[in-house]
């Protein structure tokens, strides 16, 4: 078996069910498990991602609106891996390769490898596409296995939870500051299940702009800065810089984290578990300890 990855969950997905040594090729952003930066590289991004939100998101919507791809798919290199298996996603074509392309791509390919599609927008649709791809790789017990062990996580959280009556915050969970997009998709339900409640957001609708007045009038009791696709040094830069600003003056008696998105937010794997993991610790310290100081740092902002 041989697989293709074009997208960091895709990647993380196929190594926890155990088949990291079948992956060949993978995208320039897939970076876990660790093992997997040896792999050939099969694409590429028009976009500075080092850029500040602000310049990233008008890159972005430049290259939208002319209609250019904001990835480039290294066709030269899928075909010298011959895969059996490629793996894409349909939930954001801003976020990763799109399925139309990697669809495309598979046409000209001989033989034509099976094209296995992630579209999920909740926790449940994550479990899902676990198991549609245990099933292309021909392990769908370990696919059960693997889910069994999320739910059991996920329901000693509950269980610690509702043991202890413990009051849900009201949390505004920040995915881009400039400008401002409320997380959407799974989060609400990964704040939810951590013992929260989403104030900007409901679970399985997508990440949506916020005018600085829906935040404020939300009243979080709690802001995680998030930015979707960046690690914690990138949250906790952003954070700042938003938080220094006028615009923001407002939050300054908020609680403000910074969270490494990459990690443990934005891609939809087997470690959205860790995820509401880490939620606990954040929203919850005092029943699951305090947060890993490698995936959450506080944001110490300015009172005057």
């Amino acid at each position: 078996m041989r697989v293709v990855s074009f997208l960091p969950s895709a990647t993380e997905i196929v190594a926890a069910l155990g088949h990291a040594d079948a992956i060949v090729g993978v995208s320039h952003e897939c970076d876990y498990p660790p093992g997997v930066s040896d792999r050939e590289i099969v694409t590429a991004s028009a976009i500075d991602s080092t850029a500040a939100p602000g310049a990233i998101d008008t890159a972005v919507r430049e290259f939208v609106d002319s209609g250019r791809a904001l990835y480039d798919v290294r066709e030269d290199r899928v075909r010298a891996l011959a895969p059996d298996v490629m793996v894409t996603q349909v939930v954001c074509d801003v976020c990763a390769v799109s399925e139309d392309a990697v669809r495309t791509l598979a046409t000209r390919l001989s033989p034509r490898p099976e094209v296995v599609t992630l579209g999920a927008t909740t926790v449940d649709g994550i479990f899902d596409d676990i198991r549609r791809v245990a099933a292309a790789l021909g392990v769908a017990d370990r696919a059960d296995a693997l889910i069994a062990a999320g739910i059991a996580r996920m329901r000693a959280i509950h269980e610690r939870l509702k043991a202890a009556r413990a009051p849900r915050p009201r949390v505004a969970v920040i995915e881009w500051t400039d400008p401002i997009f409320a997380a959407g998709h799974w989060v609400p339900e990964m704040i939810a299940r951590a013992g929260g409640t989403d104030a900007l957001a409901k679970p399985g609708e997508h990440s949506t702009t916020r005018p600085m007045d829906a935040v404020r009038d939300a009243m979080p009791d709690l802001i995680l800065i998030a930015p979707c696709g960046f690690d914690l040094d990138r949250a906790a830069d952003d954070a700042t810089r938003a938080l220094s600003s006028e615009e923001w003056r407002w939050a300054r008696d908020t609680p403000v984290w910074a969270l490494d998105a990459n990690s443990f937010l934005s891609r939809p794997g087997p470690r959205v578990v860790d995820g509401i993991e880490l939620l606990a610790n954040v929203m919850h310290p005092s029943l699951f300890g305090a947060p890993p100081a490698n995936a959450a740092r506080r944001i110490v902002h300015a009172t005057a």
